[in-house]
């Protein structure tokens, strides 16, 4: 059976990331910054970010969308959008 991992996009420091969440390693998560706040990185887009990286989606994976806030004890804080899917490794070696 393959291995899949979650990738994830959010706003870090004014500008959308994506990366690779690898658990139980110390390997540095692979990530891939897009220079941009705005517009939301593209789902093309999104997928020649995880092929540099070496990820694919998984087959039938599509992207879903959760609201955070930058402190959750108070419901007026701003709010956060995080991007989630399932990903593979393209090459069969983790990025």
């Amino acid at each position: 059976m393959e291995q899949t991992f979650t990738a994830q996009m959010s706003v870090f420091k004014g500008r959308w990331r994506l990366y690779v969440v690898l658990l139980n390693t110390t390997e540095r998560w692979p990530e891939f910054g897009f220079d941009r706040a705005l517009p939301v990185p593209t789902i093309t887009e999104r997928a020649n970010a995880l092929s540099m990286l070496g990820f694919e989606l998984v087959p039938g994976a599509d992207w879903r969308w959760t609201e955070d806030s930058d402190d959750p004890d108070n419901p007026a804080s701003q709010v956060v959008l995080i991007a989630a899917t399932r990903v593979r490794s393209c090459t069969g070696a983790i990025a």
